[in-house]
């Protein structure tokens, strides 16, 4: 997955959890506002510890309560496009890390009446928002929703539709509005949040087609995206957990495993029914350790590894985690299987993408990409028998993430380890 569609993927983040600063001529009363406060923490909180229901409740009584305020059919929207995440095992950011092939043509395609509903609710949120800047053009708090219904546009727009351009469209229109909030009010901190991603992802873009990005205006700095984040994380009012969110993700991709890892820990700690962080953490003690075995030519199991496969172990065994998110277990033996795999322990790999394919409620397109991943690891392994019936079953299962075309290759070819 290339890094622009990671971080489009990743703007809902930035631009829909977070709550936009009160402007001079208010849209809610001191009262109303207050009771907007208890519904926004109450549901955001819900949806970084990943249950959705609790999130939909709080939003639908906040969309109630406030009829002509666009906060609620948007955070009701972002639920629907999370959560659609979630189901996926899309939610979970280094899955994409290894392969360029998420966007490769695929036979799991949006559910029409899911896009049908997250139009309807972004659509209400932009009429409500367009009303308010009517009666005030230059009102920093409407201008803030407006940017952060663009870019939840493009986030479903990249992630569930796979629209492109018209996610490059709407992110770039996200970014425009929240830097006339910067230059309305300065100090609207978390409306940086959406700048720095863009500046990151078009700076990250290959030479090619950062050049023909240029042309059509679109530019972007890596080092001063990351410093945008970084100041938001710290000073940002309500968007500094989502600002760490982006940054655990954009440090791995830049090799910084250390604060990657970090930020991880702190949000698992936070948020302790959201596992994903847990995972977002062994990841990153992994990526280091690969690097550092690398760097040293050897192949000893480090301790940030010995770490990681016990994170694993306890989210396997977590008594929260089976209560909450049972259901989930295809994706944590995915990425242990990925783990071990970087460690270069095979075997005990393909057992855990074989767990996870098997797994109760396994998701569809996770079961193929573990049988992929498992021929993969029985190939590492010497094991060309047993890695070629894994191949054979990719084929008879749903095409995701151009994985029969992987297999194929797979079929006539052992599998070897990329040198990074």
């Amino acid at each position: 997955m290339n890094k622009f569609s990671l971080a489009i993927l990743l703007i809902v983040f930035v631009s829909s959890i977070g709550f936009s600063q009160p402007a001079a001529t208010p849209w809610l009363t001191e009262s109303q506002r207050a009771h907007f406060e208890t519904l926004r923490i109450a549901g955001s909180e819900a949806l970084f510890n990943l249950d959705y229901e609790t999130a939909r409740k709080n939003f639908k009584e906040m969309a109630d309560a406030f009829p002509s305020y666009p906060a609620g059919p948007q955070f009701l929207a972002d639920t629907l496009w999370t959560e659609t995440l979630y189901q996926t095992r899309r939610l979970q950011s280094s899955l994409y890390g290894s392969d360029d092939t998420f966007y490769s043509t695929s036979d799991d395609k949006a559910d029409p009446k899911l896009v049908d509903q997250f139009r309807s609710l972004t659509r209400q949120a932009r009429l409500l928002t367009e009303a308010r800047l009517k009666q005030n053009p230059h009102d920093p708090e409407a201008m803030y929703f407006m940017g952060a219904i663009q870019g939840l546009k493009a986030s479903f727009e990249e992630a569930v539709e796979r629209r492109h351009f018209a996610a490059l469209k709407d992110g770039s229109d996200a970014v425009d509005k929240h830097r006339e909030v910067i230059k309305l009010d300065p100090s609207y901190r978390d409306a940086e949040i959406t700048i720095g991603l863009y500046d990151y992802t078009v700076g990250a873009l290959p030479l090619p087609v950062k050049l023909a990005a240029g042309m059509l205006g679109f530019r972007g700095s890596k080092k001063r995206g990351l410093a945008t984040l970084e100041r938001v994380a710290k000073e940002g009012n309500w968007v500094h957990d989502e600002a760490k969110t982006l940054l655990i993700v954009l440090y791995t991709r830049e090799k910084q495993f250390a604060p990657a890892s970090a930020y991880a820990k702190e949000l698992a700690t936070k948020y302790p029914r959201n596992y994903l962080y847990r995972l977002e953490a062994a990841d990153a003690l992994v990526s280091q350790a690969a690097l550092e075995r690398q760097a040293n030519h050897s192949t000893t199991i480090t301790s940030a590894e010995t770490e990681a496969f016990a994170t694993f172990d306890s989210l396997l065994k977590d008594k929260t985690v089976r209560e909450t998110a049972s259901r989930y277990f295809d994706l944590i033996h995915f990425k242990y299987g990925e783990a071990l795999m970087t460690a270069g322990l095979y075997e005990r790999a393909a057992r855990e993408f074989l767990a996870s394919a098997e797994a109760p409620g396994a998701q569809q397109g996770m079961g193929t990409m573990a049988h992929l991943y498992a021929a993969r690891s029985l190939d590492l392994a010497g094991k060309r028998n047993d890695a070629l019936a894994h191949y054979r079953a990719v084929l008879a299962r749903p095409n995701v993430y151009d994985a029969h075309d992987q297999a194929q290759s797979g079929l006539k070819e052992a599998y070897k380890k990329k040198l990074t």
